[in-house]
């Protein structure tokens, strides 16, 4: 069993905190909740990593899940029990991570345990609306159907991904070819010519000055510009494996210019799907949001999303609970209104994640087409100012020895 440490709220609205033993995070909260009210936080209490950890991946990547998950559909269709269908899935896969937690789920299969369960011993490898999914089609007696949506729904996410490394192939290409045209500029170029300049026995123009200056701070002292860069990168990412910074780094991703709106699409894309996937499963609204909250890539969403769950729980409507969360497009929002209403929510986030997704596409498609001549444009300007302050003092010393 796994411990859990929690914080919740008492009927009486006192706030208590402790540690709670589960097989599994859902059920460490139905535990908690047969004396709280409200679960306000629960975190597993990690104990030391192996060294497996050092060589294993984070995260089980889309693919991978959509490959396994339709695996899992084809061969319980086919009759094959769970128990054997974990094991047989387990010895043909490939990835690493996918094969440990297939073959530790299959010992506890087949010691009894639900496959939900089971796979949630790995809770931190795999995504929260995975084991939801799987879940409920245990207890709906539909796995085989949810396995099949769990298949799709991983394979278009993948594609989504795809898409957008692809987009930004690009951009970051210019980006690192304008870092080692600086490079060579300033280290090679500028300390060539620099010599040159001194033997012309005239005052050089401000620009030129200028770049010798920088080149010079940056042969002579490279050593501490690569240390401070190494020393803010390592900083950046120790910060934000901290919850606070991780937080704190997601809300930015929302608010900055021009990328924040395409984000904030891919997130509603990403969360319409996984609702529409979990309704479709059986699941109850406020298990939908509170899965969806786990799945999700962003911390800020993430957490207003838990908030929401609570709010439901409290009664609150569907609709009204997300309109607090500040971050879902507006008319997300209509959209589950009418849903609700219609008592076809899952048709319709299936119908929002699909508009979503299409003007995710499409607002990356404006913002690679603005982003390739800003790009250019500033290139052109640092290869001009460079050439300028290169030949500037040639052409003031002909013109002289002319005059």
């Amino acid at each position: 069993m796994t411990a859990y440490r929690y914080r919740a709220k008492t009927r009486d609205g006192a706030t208590v905190t402790g540690v709670v033993e589960a097989y599994g995070e859902f059920e460490a909260i139905e535990q908690i909740r047969k004396t709280c009210a409200t679960v306000e936080k629960i975190a597993e209490v990690r104990k030391g990593a192996g060294s497996r950890a050092l060589f294993e991946p984070l995260r089980l990547g889309d693919g991978v899940l959509s490959l396994v998950s339709s695996q899992f559909s084809i061969m319980l269709r086919a009759g094959i029990p769970v128990g054997r269908t974990v094991s047989i899935i387990a010895s043909q896969t490939s990835d690493r991570l996918m094969k440990r937690i297939l073959s530790e789920t299959a010992e506890d299969v087949s010691a009894g345990y639900s496959l939900a369960g089971s796979l949630e011993k790995n809770g931190r490898k795999l995504p929260a609306a995975f084991i939801e999914t799987v879940r409920a089609g245990e207890e709906s007696g539909s796995l085989a159907l949810c396995f099949e949506r769990l298949g799709k729904y991983y394979s278009d996410l993948n594609k989504v991904k795809k898409k957008v490394r692809s987009a930004t192939a690009y951009p970051i290409a210019v980006l690192l070819l304008a870092l080692v045209a600086v490079i060579t500029v300033m280290v090679v170029l500028i300390p060539a010519m620099s010599g040159l300049y001194s033997d012309m026995g005239r005052e050089l123009p401000w620009t030129t000055r200028a770049l010798i200056k920088a080149s010079e701070f940056f042969t002579g002292y490279w050593q501490y510009v690569l240390a401070g860069a190494a020393a803010a990168v390592t900083a950046y990412c120790l910060a934000v494996r901290t919850p606070p910074g991780e937080l704190f780094a997601d809300r930015m991703k929302l608010r900055l210019p021009l990328i924040g709106r395409l984000y904030i699409l891919n997130c509603a894309c990403r969360f319409a799907d996984t609702v529409s996937m979990l309704l479709a499963s059986g699941l109850s609204v406020s298990r939908v949001i509170y899965s969806a909250a786990k799945a999700s890539d962003n911390k800020a969403i993430g957490a207003a999303l838990e908030r929401a769950s609570a709010e439901i729980e409290n009664g609150k409507g569907f609709s009204d609970a997300l309109r607090g969360c500040g971050y879902f497009p507006p008319m997300l929002l209509e959209m589950i209104s009418v849903g609700e209403e219609s008592g076809s929510l899952a048709e319709t986030m299936e119908t929002a994640g699909a508009y979503y997704a299409d003007e995710a596409k499409a607002a990356s498609d404006r913002l690679l087409g603005l982003l390739e001549p800003v790009l250019t444009v500033c290139l052109g300007l640092f290869v001009g100012f460079i050439i300028f302050a290169v030949y500037l003092p040639m052409f003031s010393m002909y013109a002289g020895m002319t005059a």
